[in-house]
This record gives C-alpha cells, sequence and structure tokens, in this order.
C-alpha cells in the first residue's frame, strides 16, 4: 500500500492556501445547492401543471381508471409521471422499481402528494358508481307461488324422495308452472348441474317451455342472475355458467351433442309427455341426457289424452318406487290465479259438454279408447296379502316359439268381486318336464290344481306324469267371449306389475278391433293375449257357476 495515498491533500497546503480553497469549494456547494433548489422548484411547479395530452390519458385509462369520472383539471404530471413509473415497475423494470421505493422513502412530500392524489380520485370513483345492494342469498320457491296440491311435493323434491316426478292434469292446473320453478331453484341450489327442458317438436319450444322458464326466474326475482338467448335457444345462470337447454325429440342429434363445460345434466323435462314416441323413446332421451352424476331429478307433465291406451296413460299406472305421480285439476288452483275468463270457459264447457270437460279440465281419460279392460288396478300386492289368500287358482296357456308358454296364479275374493294377479312364470323353447320343474320351485304342489290349455291333452298327460295336478279346461262354444266379459264385470283385477309385468302390460294392452273408419268392432281379438288366456283358464271354475 502507497502510504502517500493516505496523506489528506491539504496536508501539502499553506494554511491560506486551504481556507483560500475551502472558501471556492464552499461557494461552489452553495452555488450547486441554490440551482438544485431552484430546479426543485422549477420541477414542482412542471409536476403540478396539468397533464392532457391523449398518451398521458391513455396511460391513466390504462391502468383501470376511469376517466369519465376524472376531471381534466385534477390530471396533473404527477400522476402521470408515478402513473408511468408504476407501469414500468409492474413490468419487471428494475431501475423502476428502485425509484418508485426512493421516493416513497425519501421524499415524504411526494409521498404524501400520491397518497392525497390517490385517496381523492378513489373518493371521486366511489361517488360516481352506484351503490350495488349486497347479494341477497337465495331462498327456494316461496309457498305463494305453489298451489295446495303440490305444496307436499316441494319437500319431497328437497329430501330428493324421489328420482322421477309425473304430473298429470287438466287445464289450468298449473303443472307446467310447477315444473318450470323447481327446474330453476334446483339449478340455483345445484351448481354442478345444468338442465335441459324437452318437447317432441322442436319449433314448439320457444313459445312454451322457453316461455315458461322464464316467468319461473321473473316470479323467483331472479332476473339479474340468469341471461337468456334465442340463438341458440338457452339459459345461462350468470355466477356460475350453468345452462338449461332447450331441445325437440324430432332432432336426436342436438340432443346427443350436448356437452356441458362442466358437471352434469341433471335435471329434465319432459313438457307433453304424450306426445312422445313413447316409454322406449324417453328411456332413450334419458340415458342420452343424464350423465356423469349420482343424483338426478326428471320430471314428466302431460294433459292425458281421451285414450286410456296412450302410453302416457298406461305409463303412469305402473308404480315405481322412484317415481312419484301427482294428478291435478284446477280446481285446486286459487280462482284469482287463472281469473274469471277461464273460470267461464270451463263452467261452460262443463254444462255444455260433460265428457270433453272431464278430459280438458279434470284430465280424466274417459274417450272410447277401445281398451277391454277399463278395471286394471297396478300395484304391489303385499306378502302380508297373499299370506292370507285363500282362494287361489293356477292356470297355464302352451307356448313354444314365438309364442309363450304362460302360467299365473290368482287370488279371488268374492266379497270384493276382485282377482289379484300375483305369481307368473313365462318361457319360450322350453320342455315340458323343464317347466313343470319350474313350477315346483315356485312353490307348486301336487295338491295344487292347475288348469292348463286342453288343446294340447299331451301336454296336460305330461304334467301329471311329472306329479302335477293338471286338467285340461272345458272350453265350449261361447266360452271365450264369456270368460271375457266375466274379467271385465269385475270390480277390479289387481295386479302385481313387479311380480307379474307381462300379465300387466297384456291386460293394459287388450283394445278391440277397429273398422277402416276407426270404428270399434265387436268380439275380443287373438293375438298378444296369453297371460289373459292363463288366467281365463285358471278361472274357469269361478265364471262357469251360475250367477257369476
Amino acid at each position: 500500500m502507497n502510504e502517500k495515498n493516505l496523506v489528506p491533500f491539504t496536508s501539502k497546503q499553506s494554511r491560506e492556501e486551504a481556507v483560500k480553497n475551502g472558501s471556492k469549494g464552499g461557494k461552489k456547494s452553495g452555488e450547486s445547492r441554490r440551482r438544485k433548489k431552484t430546479m426543485k422548484q422549477v420541477m414542482d411547479m412542471l409536476l403540478e401543471m396539468p397533464a392532457n395530452t391523449p398518451d398521458d390519458w391513455e396511460l391513466l385509462a390504462n391502468l383501470g381508471l376511469n376517466l369519465d369520472d376524472i376531471d381534466e383539471d385534477t390530471v396533473n404530471n404527477i400522476l402521470v409521471v408515478n402513473a408511468a413509473l408504476l407501469k414500468n415497475a409492474k413490468q419487471g423494470d428494475v431501475a423502476s422499481i428502485k425509484e418508485l421505493r426512493s421516493i416513497i422513502r425519501d421524499d415524504d412530500l411526494l409521498k404524501h402528494k400520491i397518497k392525497t392524489e390517490t385517496a381523492r380520485l378513489e373518493l371521486e370513483r366511489k361517488k360516481s358508481e352506484p351503490e350495488i345492494a349486497p347479494e341477497k342469498e337465495y331462498s327456494g320457491i316461496p309457498a305463494r307461488l305453489i298451489a295446495p296440491t303440490f305444496s307436499p311435493v316441494l319437500f319431497d323434491i328437497e329430501e330428493h324422495k324421489y328420482s322421477e316426478y309425473v304430473f298429470p292434469g287438466g287445464r289450468g292446473s298449473t303443472k307446467s308452472s310447477f315444473c318450470g320453478l323447481n327446474v330453476v331453484d334446483l339449478i340455483m341450489k345445484n351448481e354442478d348441474m345444468h338442465a335441459c327442458v324437452l318437447r317432441q317438436v322442436a319449433d314448439t319450444l320457444r313459445s312454451s317451455v322457453y316461455q315458461q322458464i322464464l316467468w319461473a326466474i321473473s316470479a323467483l326475482g331472479l332476473d339479474s342472475e340468469f341471461n337468456c338467448t334465442v340463438s341458440p335457444l338457452e339459459i345461462t345462470r350468470i355466477k356460475t355458467g350453468q345452462k338449461i337447454y332447450f331441445r325437440g325429440a324430432d332432432d336426436p342429434n342436438k340432443i346427443k351433442s350436448i356437452k356441458t363445460a362442466f358437471g352434469y345434466i341433471g335435471i329434465v323435462w319432459f313438457e307433453e309427455l304424450d306426445q312422445f314416441a313413447g316409454e322406449e323413446a324417453v328411456r332413450k332421451i334419458e340415458q342420452s341426457v343424464i350423465r356423469g352424476g349420482d343424483t338426478a331429478y326428471k320430471f314428466k307433465s302431460f294433459n292425458p289424452p281421451k285414450s286410456a291406451q296412450n302410453w302416457a296413460n298406461k305409463y303412469i299406472k305402473i308404480p315405481r318406487e322412484d317415481r312419484l305421480v301427482v294428478e291435478s285439476t284446477y280446481l285446486t288452483v286459487p280462482p284469482k290465479w287463472l281469473g274469471k275468463p277461464f273460470l267461464d270457459d270451463a263452467e261452460f264447457l262443463k254444462e255444455t259438454n260433460p265428457i270433453a270437460y272431464e278430459n280438458e279440465y279434470m284430465g280424466v281419460a274417459n274417450g272410447t279408447g277401445g281398451n277391454i279392460f277399463d278395471n286394471v288396478e297396478i300395484r304391489t300386492v303385499t306378502d302380508e296379502e297373499i299370506e292370507h289368500f285363500d282362494y287361489i287358482f293356477n292356470g297355464v296357456d302352451w307356448g313354444w316359439y314365438p309364442d309363450l308358454y304362460a302360467f299365473v296364479r290368482v287370488q279371488y275374493a268374492p266379497a270384493q268381486h276382485t282377482l289379484f294377479i300375483w305369481q307368473e312364470y313365462t318361457c319360450n323353447k322350453t320342455k315340458n318336464i323343464d317347466t313343470a320343474k319350474k313350477l315346483i320351485e315356485l312353490g307348486i304342489t301336487a295338491n295344487d290344481l292347475i288348469t292348463c290349455d286342453s288343446s294340447e291333452n299331451k301336454s296336460v298327460e305330461d304334467y301329471r306324469a311329472y306329479g302335477l295336478l293338471a286338467r285340461g279346461a272345458e272350453k265350449g262354444p261361447n266360452s271365450r267371449d264369456y270368460s271375457y266379459k266375466w274379467l271385465q264385470s269385475l270390480k277390479k283385477i289387481v295386479i302385481d306389475n313387479e311380480r307379474c309385468p307381462v300379465a300387466a302390460q297384456e291386460f293394459l294392452d287388450a283394445e278391440y278391433d277397429r273398422d277402416k273408419e276407426g270404428n270399434v268392432i265387436s268380439g275380443y281379438p287373438d293375438g298378444n293375449d296369453h297371460m289373459i288366456d292363463a288366467v281365463r283358464y285358471a278361472t274357469e271354475r269361478i265364471w262357469r257357476r251360475r250367477g257369476q
């Protein structure tokens, strides 16, 4: 190390020279400070001047300020310079970051100005914005929107007691309104679910179910929650992106093509169920639409057609554990909801055409549908009921292929004039020995009489050889017509569709033939009646008795 470098420069000067040189340095330092002070004053003045160039305004706008709410006189160079520094700092410019830190740390006055200016602008912005009321928590469908008939159903839906809800009803029964309200309600309560509303013909969607959903949204006070469009025809919940789709069954490809961005379609509504092509067609739509979730809600509404043979009328007669059927009429609806003209029209039709009134307003399938058995009741026959059966009859109608072999067990209750069909067995291409073994497995003993179709005496003899108490039916002239009339005369034919699905279908489907003009032809058609025949043979000992 050079020690000379450690010697102060002034040590070589005389005292007079040091004082002189120090005086020169002090003068220059003072001049520098004065120049800096003057420059600072000028800079402060310039910074406080308005900044109104287009670039200045564009810079502030890019930072998110609402320029419509800012007075031109308040936009000065201080704001612009610091805004530019902030913009560069946000983009990662190290020099701008250091400069901002230096300004905030070292210049208390500028720091105060920045804070004051920012606070003022924020206050101006808040003053200019409309007050937004706090978001209200959705509380569900209010009771005032629900007709008394449907009030209990709300609890079932809330508890998800059933997965399918079917609502047959006449005009003005509010079944469609109830379905629409529940579609919207379930969308609000299940943020991972979407909905699909269907009719048979796509062209009818906009003027019917789409309008019904719009009404439900408005009635629930949720107009601001949804965005509704007609091209495409759909409704979107703004907060979550959930959608309500509208589709016609006449274009299956549009149903299959529905793809949700998240979640799954867990809500479907079939409006005018009877207009769809049948139970199988509806089932295929359900399989196409409802995918990916563990929970689903299915709503089906319709005005029952006149003919009891319409598939929708038969559909609701067959109970399922996961299905609730609720019938409704306008008589259960508060009159003020319907209005005087509606009520006057209903009353006029009631007086002038009672049959049409029953069908249109009361939802009764009272037309001449040609169904043979109007007395069928489909329901579960319990084990407890069966334990008390004491008037049991057995019947067999022989078959191979394509005709079915059909075995049936029935109970007749004379006091109630009611027949219970509670056990059946059917098959194709099965030997007599194998069907006999099956009957024994079902509990038929050597003491249980089986009345069989007498057209196959060989088969009757086979059963006897296998240890069964079989006999051929007597039949005889007009016996078929007589047995049909006896079955029709019963108060009820109760069929357990779980135990006896083939019998249930045959009795519900049995219909008179018609001529070319559509008139019913007298007599009972032959075909698709193997279980009916087995029932006729089983009960032969009853209806052949005098007085029965």
